[in-house]
Order: structure tokens, then sequence, then C-alpha cells
């Protein structure tokens, strides 16, 4: 089959960062769907494992990586009950094991969904790793209960990313929480606020003034980046007995300060479940046929805003530059790569 991958860990300006390579079909474990990919996205998670020597391949090898994909199932292992050949499937992976950037996939079926019927393939893929982490974070983390957080607010730092933009939405649908989200720039501003934010606040500013000025104290704080430089805002800005989650990697914080107020703090990261194998896997492929359901019923629309053409090494790492600058809006697709 056709993929693309990467030999040595490095810059995605480094000659040959990304290349086109044939690579054997996956063989399938009893609860996998081999996937033919017809669409994928990007996160910060591709970049940060391609460039990282500890995620590396091994000497002499090709890796492949990509977190996101829409596809229809060409193949099922021995225990496979949730889907059959044909079905038309969305999911994030398990970043343990070979990604989309390839035209077949092996993905656990318990962490696959249905994919949503009014969407195309590459819009559909911009949603899984997403809307997993954010749904795990309202509902997991926070504990909250669809229909709840009356009289509570959350502020969203990092609204316009790709968490952001579905946090909002699933905030506003799913919730009555108030939904405060951070934007920059006036292109990010005009985004969230198409997401549904009801306030927006620059986090290049001080958040701690701009809240007060709102008069709004929020009982929970999502932290999707730069967290480290916000921490100590994050603090004094949030309730008693409120509770922070974070997705980014802060190399300090001071996690003693919130001991007065005494929050509770969490990390959200959407492949635990996977990694681990938890008991509870099979949550995401329900979350993501719910997920589905939502964008059929019009409640969420899709958080795509780039379709970058067919998968291939210079498009993936046109993409994947992108993603570095820090200034993606949503989330940029791909087509699947052609046979």
């Amino acid at each position: 089959m056709k993929a693309i991958g990467y030999t040595q860990a490095g810059p995605i300006d480094a000659q040959n960062a990304l290349v086109a390579f044939d690579a054997p079909t996956p063989e399938l474990a009893p609860h996998d769907l081999l996937v033919e990919v017809k669409g994928i996205s990007l996160n910060p998670v591709d970049v940060k494992v391609r460039a990282a020597e500890a995620f590396g391949p091994e000497e002499g090898q090709t890796k492949i990586i990509g977190y996101d994909a829409a596809g229809i199932v060409r193949e099922t292992g021995s225990a496979v009950s949730k889907f059959k050949v044909g079905d038309e499937v969305f999911y994030a992976g398990d970043i343990t094991r070979s990604g989309s950037n390839a035209e077949l996939q092996a993905v656990d079926e318990r962490i696959v969904g249905k994919k949503p019927k009014s969407l195309e393939f590459a819009r559909s893929a911009a949603l899984p790793l997403t809307s997993i982490t954010a749904w795990e974070i309202l509902f997991d983390s926070y504990g909250l209960k669809e229909g709840g957080g009356e009289g509570e607010a959350i502020l969203i730092i990092g609204g316009a990313g790709g968490v952001g933009s579905i946090l909002i939405q699933l905030a506003k649908q799913l919730t009555k929480l108030k939904v405060i989200a951070t934007a920059s720039r006036q292109d990010t501003v005009d985004w969230v606020k198409k997401m549904g934010a009801d306030h927006v606040i620059n986090h290049r500013e001080s958040l701690v003034d701009q809240m007060k000025e709102l008069d709004i104290q929020p009982r929970y704080v999502a932290s999707l980046n730069g967290t480290e430089g916000h921490f100590t805002a994050i603090v004094d800005l949030i309730k008693p007995r409120g509770h922070i989650a974070l997705i980014d990697d802060p190399q300090s914080i001071d996690i003693h300060s919130i001991k007065p107020k005494a929050l509770s703090f969490s990390w959200e990261f959407m492949f635990t479940r996977s990694m681990f194998q938890t008991d509870d896997i099979e949550k995401q492929h329900e979350l993501l046929n719910r997920i589905s359901e939502l964008v059929d019923q019009g409640t969420l629309v899709s958080t795509a805003t780039t379709n970058l053409g067919t998968l291939g090494a210079e498009t993936l790492t046109q993409a994947h530059i992108l993603q570095e600058s820090g200034r993606v809006i949503g989330k940029n697709v791909l087509d699947g790569v052609r046979s």
C-alpha cells in the first residue's frame, strides 16, 4: 500500500522530512478493522511526534503517523461485532500503532465511530481526536452531565484551535455553561464567535482583568495551550473549588498554588484508553457515534477550515509546516492518498 512516513525524527524543513513509500498491508488483531483511509486531518500531536527523537522510528524503518481519519471498512478481525465491510467510519486511532497517513490502516473497532452521513470524508476526519478530547474534558474530567452546568461558566484558553473549536460547541449545545473563549486576532475572534462563544477575551492581555470586567468567575478552565504562561492567572481568576483541565505540556507550574482554593486539576490525554486498553475503552466508540449523530442533526458543525489536497509527501509537509506555525484556525484536512 502507499504511505507517507519518516525515517528520522527532526525538523520539518530537513531534506526528505516526510517521504512517500510502499508499506505492507497491516495485519489485523481480533478487534481490528482494516480501513481504506479517505480523509485525514492534522493535530499538534502529529508534529510533536514527528520532531521528537523519543518517538522516532527504529533504525532502517519508516514510521507512519497520523491521528485522525475517515474511511471505509475493507476487512474485519475475527472478534469484530460493531462494523461490517463497507461501513463508513471515523476515528483518531492509537498513538502506539501505525497511523493514518497511508492507504490502509488497522484500528481497534472499540475506538471507532460511524462517520457522519452529512459530511464528506475529509471534513469528517477533522472531528475525532478533538471531539474525544473535548468530550472527555467536559464529561470525564469535570464530571458534568448533559444539560448540567447551569449558573456556571467555562473559560477556554485557545478557543480557535481544533480542540477549542469543538469544546465551545459541545459546551454550548450540551450543557448550560456560559462559554468564554480566548482569541487574539480578528479572524480567530470571528471564528470562536461562530463556534458559539458567549464572550471572547484576548489571551495576550491580562486574563484576570478581562474576566473582572466581564464580572464572571468561571468554575471551569480548559487551558489548551500556553498553560505555563497563564497558570498564575488561571488560579487567580477561577472560582474556589473549581476545576482546571489542560492538554499541553507545561515544563513548570506551581501546583501548590491551587491548594488555597481547593482546586481540582486534570490532564486530558485522549490516547489513554487505547494505550492502556482500559476497561471503558468502548466509551470512545460510543461518544464518536454521538458526535456523528449531533453533526447529522445540525447541532454540531465540522471544524475543518482548509482542505490542502490529496495526501502526499508534499501536501503533508505543507500541513505540518502550517500546524507548527501556531496560526491554524480549526483543522486542516487532506483527502486520502490515491491508489
